[in-house]
C-alpha cells in the first residue's frame, strides 16, 4: 500500500522494480515472464531511458539475451566504426581519454601548475559598534574624542561651572620667608 493521498487517487498499490530483460526477438520471453512482478520486459530496437534508470537511478539490475548484446554494435555502432542501423550516427565520445582522475592530479604538469596552498587561516573579525566602542571610533575618526570631550564640558553643570571660574595663578615655590619674631606688648599692672 502507498502511503499517503495517493490511495484516493487511483494509486493505491506501489510496485518495486525488479530486473529488466532485454531481448532481441520474442521467442515465448514475454509469455515467459508475464507473471512475475517487477520485471520489465524491452525490445533491443526499443530501448527506454526510464526502463533502463527508473526515477533517474542509474544501475539497474539488467539481462541481456545473447542476440540482443550483440545487436548494439549495429544499433548504436563502437568508437571506430559508426552505427549500420541509424543513419550518420557516431557514439560520443569521451570527455576524458584516462579516467585515473587521482593520478592526474598528483602528476607533474598539474602540480607545476598549480599554486601553493593558503596556509595562513583568515579567522572573520568581531565587528564592534563605533557608537559604542570609542576605540574603534577612533579609527574611524579621530576627531571623535575631541567632540565627545566637548559635549560632556557642555551638558555638565558641574563641568561648566568649574570651566566658567577664575582660573588661580600657580603660585612659585619660594623659600619661606625669615618671620619677625612677634612684639611683646607691655603689660599692665
Amino acid at each position: 500500500m502507498r502511503a499517503g493521498k495517493g490511495k484516493m487517487r487511483n494509486r493505491r498499490r506501489i510496485q518495486r522494480k525488479g530486473p529488466c530483460i532485454i531481448f532481441n526477438e520474442d521467442g515465448g520471453v514475454t509469455k515467459a515472464f508475464r507473471n512475475i512482478p517487477g520485471i520489465t520486459l524491452l525490445n533491443v530496437n526499443k530501448l527506454n531511458l526510464l526502463r533502463l534508470a527508473p526515477g533517474g537511478h542509474v544501475g539497474r539490475f539488467c539481462i541481456w539475451t545473447e542476440s540482443a548484446f550483440r545487436k548494439l554494435d549495429d544499433l548504436y555502432g563502437t568508437w571506430r566504426k559508426p552505427a549500420s542501423l541509424k543513419v550518420d550516427y557516431n557514439l560520443p565520445m569521451h570527455k576524458m581519454t584516462n579516467t585515473d582522475l587521482s593520478r592526474i592530479l598528483k602528476s607533474q604538469e598539474i602540480q607545476k601548475a598549480l599554486r601553493a596552498p593558503n596556509k595562513k587561516i583568515s579567522r572573520r573579525v568581531l565587528k564592534k559598534n563605533p557608537l559604542k566602542n570609542l576605540r574603534v571610533m577612533m579609527k574611524l575618526n579621530p576627531y571623535a574624542k575631541t567632540a565627545r570631550r566637548h559635549a560632556t564640558l557642555l551638558h555638565d553643570p558641574a563641568i561648566r561651572a568649574k570651566q566658567l571660574k577664575p582660573k588661580k595663578k600657580a603660585k612659585k615655590a619660594q623659600k619661606p620667608a625669615a618671620q619677625k619674631p612677634a612684639e611683646k606688648t607691655p603689660a599692665t599692672e
